[in-house]
């Protein structure tokens, strides 16, 4: 039988449309996880790897050192595994992540969620300069990350289900909005952006004594 989550899983959880409340029929089951290599196998020359793909289709998972690194970086797609609500697997040490997630958490989730969002729009602009054509996907994402980095600035919480927005987002996904009217509601985004990071009550750096106190626990736990 074939193992479904990498040895030392954590934590295990789906992100992507299902999480996002954007899922067809067709849609794929993206999951994302976190595991804690053996303490011992950090001795040696060669160290576990940072990450694993697999065992299942569109599965990925970080070695929990690498997970909180990028985390406290406020990268987007890795904040988004500690809220999301399909979890498929969690143990203690699991449990002490996700008890731990408002550590990662401080103003530079504007940086990065904008950034996120600027890309994007270059990325549609340049295709639609050269081509003619709009990735209308990646439009969507574009705004959802907006969104989403306004809501993580004023609330203190990572917002992973847009279901709220389904109806606007999957028009725009599927071509149905202009254009124009998307980069008006992009422009009206980037100023909510900068309001909520004007006005956000997040610490401007993250809780590191925090995390690595959780990482040595770990590491602790996982030394047999």
């Amino acid at each position: 039988m074939t193992a479904l989550f990498p040895p030392g899983t954590i934590l295990a959880v789906v992100v992507g449309s299902r999480a996002y409340g954007l899922a067809g029929p067709g849609s794929d089951h993206d999951r994302r996880g976190v595991y804690a290599a053996p303490t011992r196998a950090f001795w040696h020359l060669d160290k576990p790897p940072t990450h694993l793909d697999g065992p299942r289709e569109e599965q990925f998972s970080w070695e929990i050192e690498r997970f909180c690194t990028l985390a406290l970086q406020a990268n987007p797609t890795v904040l988004e595994v500690l809220w999301s609500p399909l979890i498929e697997h969690v143990t203690d040490d699991g449990r002490a992540l996700l008890a731990a997630r408002d550590a990662f958490l401080s103003r530079h989730v504007a940086h990065t969620y904008g950034a996120y969002a600027r890309d994007q729009l270059k990325r549609v602009a340049a295709r639609r300069d050269a081509t003619g054509e709009t990735n209308h996907k990646q439009a969507m994402h574009m705004i959802r990350l907006l969104y989403a980095g306004a809501h993580v600035l004023r609330t203190g919480q990572v917002l992973v289900d847009v279901s709220h927005l389904r109806d606007r987002l999957l028009m725009i996904k599927t071509g149905g909005v202009p254009w124009e009217s998307v980069l008006s509601w992009t422009g009206d985004l980037l100023a909510d952006l900068a309001d909520a990071q004007a006005a956000t009550t997040l610490p401007a750096e993250p809780d590191r004594a925090r995390i690595d106190e959780l990482l040595t626990a770990v590491r602790e736990r996982n030394l047999a």
